[in-house]
């Protein structure tokens, strides 16, 4: 029971899925990229995939829990489900009195736990709803848009909206407003769960500034970096830090890493991964570009941190600050420009380590797979023709809650 995540590559015991569901086919091409999609994935293939990964996980002793029956645990309490349904309804967006009241009444409705929480993530279309006349402004200016109550359907990336570090957890304010909804339900588990509801807080939604899980890498017992990314806010990061630091759980600095403020980049674990203990692959064109700078407690100090800019490698930077005497960067593509661009596009960087020297990776990253194992590494492919269409990989569809100490 609990959280125990002190490293990137300690033996993973247990981790958190979202199986893809019928809210992916609530996408559709007009709102695609409103919903953070560049293309749209055939969702029977998508959870055949997804059920290759879980297996792979399984085959190598993981212990695979869904987000989707840890929150139908929660809500078998008849309190809790109707709290849940009005702040998920809130959040929505859903502010008409009558809206309101008409969604309420019909998901109370769903007695069974399993079967709210599904119809809650898969949305609700227009053609669902009795009302179909025009009776307030936004009606008329949103008449032909499909739905009533938005899809998640990102959520099988379950890293963003909540983060284990030591033994605690951040939920975060997503940056874009169609995620956010994802929180509150990591909300509730963290909060309700009999497993996890002494577990401490790191970030709360209500603290501000946007904060992703894809940005954020345990790297030792001593040691969290952070990508300060399009989806990460610094002013985040530094609460973040005052927080976990002065915990006692055992961490001491936070290494930020500045990345470019881009899609492709969208988070620090898209092009930064950690698989060996003196390992780590890396998106090439970042290393050039990269500011990396240290975060300490420092009570006299008005920020209540101490923050110095690391003048050196980004190897030199690793080797130093986690005490290892020499660190290989792996670089995803190889020497290529090409397969670079392309593999780190497809999520080659994006590897979930499952224990020293094994990873689970894509099969597409055919380049990268194949240099990963001309230095040791065990890769353990997946299929993601359709996963991939969400732009995220191994490491985005998995949080881990349990990994073995080293």
């Amino acid at each position: 029971m609990g959280i125990q995540v002190y490293s990137e590559v300690g033996k993973l015991r247990k981790v958190l899925l979202h199986r893809p569901g019928r809210e992916l086919e609530n996408l559709v091409p007009a709102y695609r990229e409103r919903m953070l999609f560049d293309d749209i994935p055939y969702v029977r293939v998508a959870r055949e995939e997804h059920d290759a990964f879980a297996n792979v996980l399984r085959e190598h002793g993981v212990e695979v829990v869904y987000l989707e029956d840890l929150l139908a645990d929660v809500l078998q309490d008849p309190g809790l489900r109707a709290s849940f349904t009005k702040e998920f309804l809130q959040d929505a967006g859903i502010r008409h009195a009558d809206t309101l009241a008409w969604l309420t009444d019909y998901y109370s409705q769903f007695k069974d736990p399993s079967e709210l929480v599904l119809k809650l993530i898969s949305g609700l279309r227009k053609e669902e709803y009795p009302r179909d006349e025009q009776v307030w402004l936004t009606d008329w200016l949103t008449k032909d848009y499909p739905f009533v109550l938005d899809p998640l359907p990102n959520l099988y990336f379950t890293r963003d909206p909540f983060a284990a570090a030591g033994n605690g957890v951040s939920l975060h304010h997503m940056q874009t407003h169609v995620r956010n909804r994802e929180t509150l339900l990591g909300s509730y588990v963290l909060r309700y769960h009999p497993d996890y509801k002494c577990s401490p807080l790191w970030y709360e939604p209500t603290d501000g500034p946007n904060m992703e899980g894809g940005d954020i890498l345990v790297l030792s017992r001593k040691v969290i970096a952070v990508g300060l990314s399009q989806r990460t806010h610094p002013d985040a990061v530094e609460l973040y830090a005052k927080r976990i630091l002065a915990s006692r759980c055992g961490f001491e600095e936070i290494l930020a890493f500045d990345i470019p403020k881009n899609r492709a980049f969208m988070h620090l674990d898209t092009v930064f991964t950690q698989v060996d203990l003196d390992k780590f692959i890396v998106h090439p064109e970042i290393r050039e570009t990269l500011r990396v700078f240290s975060l300490r407690l420092n009570p006299s100090s008005v920020s209540g941190l101490s923050i110095t800019e690391e003048d050196d490698s980004l190897q030199h930077i690793l080797e130093r600050h986690l005490g290892l005497d020499h660190v290989t960067l792996i670089h995803c593509g190889g020497q290529s420009p090409v397969d670079a661009a392309r593999e780190q596009w497809n999520d080659g960087s994006n590897t979930l380590c499952i224990a020293p020297g094994e990873v689970i990776v894509y099969e597409r990253n055919y380049t990268t797979n194949a240099i990963l194992k001309d230095y040791g590494i065990k890769a353990y492919t997946i299929p993601s023709s359709e996963l991939s269409r969400g732009r995220g990989g191994p490491r985005c569809m998995s949080m881990p809650l349990v990994r073995d100490l080293l």
